[in-house]
């Protein structure tokens, strides 16, 4: 077996305190709930964790507070417990770690409120160029643009391929669609970014933006991309879902992972769909992130089609 691949991941680490609850309260009310978790989140360090647990060798890099800020060391503490390293993490003194507040229904979907300390968005990568020894792959979010995007321009100086997680709404203009080889969508994203409702439409229309692989993401609906003509489907593994909380980072993580072994798009795309539907039959946001194996098995008894396997 070949050593598996190095791949950085850039941008946003975040803790959630994620609560369950049987319905979501109204505005001014209550809810009990009936279980909680305190877990590590956020865009890049989800899918850090996701491609690791999937084999990747993962370092993550982003902002955090500094060595006085609790939240910051657990964060860390369960990056590391997780095989990741953090040798490319920025400590901001004065600064606090991203926190978010979840809630899960009984359906599996959320409502989520996050702070960010905006002392957080001054922090700079010094050398971003060394980060890259070694690396097959970046992927990134969107969430700290002026942190990540020097990274990215450092790995497009290099010919590396750079998977963007465009998770927050952004100007069409933005110049880390230009940089990216892949560039994969929310569907609130998407359709915030381009303002128009039509999926397959607002591809076309990123279409003459950047010259990236596009995909968009929409929960249980087909998958849509484009590498060159009209849009595609990827049908995505029908489940029924207990908390969707990291589905899209676990999604970008495999994705990630399977281009960094060689898979073809289409292929990586179909890997990382079943990743995402396997954690969301688990509670507990990226702590229901499958490992290999599970994987593996769960590909499989539907039918996979070898994309799991190391090319």
């Amino acid at each position: 077996m070949q050593q598996a691949p190095a791949i950085l991941c850039a941008g946003i680490a975040v803790q959630d305190l994620i609560f369950r609850v049987d319905a979501f309260p109204i505005p001014g009310g209550k809810a009990q709930a009936h279980d909680v978790v305190t877990i590590s989140g956020g865009c890049a360090a989800n899918a850090a964790i996701a491609a690791a647990r999937l084999g990747g060798r993962v370092c993550f890099v982003g902002p955090l507070g500094g060595r006085s800020d609790a939240i910051s060391e657990r964060i860390l503490a369960d990056l590391a417990r997780e095989n990741v390293s953090v040798k490319g993490v920025v400590r901001v003194a004065n600064a606090t770690a991203p926190l978010s507040s979840i809630m899960l229904d009984a359906r599996g979907e959320r409502t989520i409120a996050t702070y960010h300390d905006p002392v957080l968005h001054t922090a700079r990568v010094a050398k971003p160029d060394r980060l890259l020894d070694g690396v097959a792959l970046v992927l990134t979010d969107n969430r700290f643009p002026e942190f990540v995007q020097p990274i990215c321009a450092a790995a497009q100086s290099r010919g590396l391929r750079i998977v963007l997680d465009a998770d927050k709404p952004a100007r069409e203009d933005d110049p880390l669609f230009a940089i990216a080889s892949h560039v994969i969508f929310s569907a609130e994203c998407l359709r915030a970014t381009t303002r128009l409702s039509d999926l397959q439409g607002a591809l076309r229309h990123m279409r003459s933006r950047t010259a990236a692989f596009l995909a968009v993401t929409d929960g249980p609906n087909d998958v849509l991309w484009t590498q060159a003509g009209p849009p595609k489907r990827m049908p995505v593994v029908a489940i029924k879902a207990v908390d969707t909380l990291a589905a899209g980072d676990v999604f970008h993580g495999a994705f990630a992972l399977a281009l960094a072994e060689s898979v073809s798009e289409p292929a990586a795309l179909r890997f990382a769909a079943a990743a995402a539907s396997l954690k969301c039959s688990r509670f507990g946001g990226i702590a229901g992130a499958p490992t290999r194996a599970e994987l593996d098995g769960f590909l499989s008894t539907r039918g996979g089609d070898g994309a799991s396997q190391r090319a």
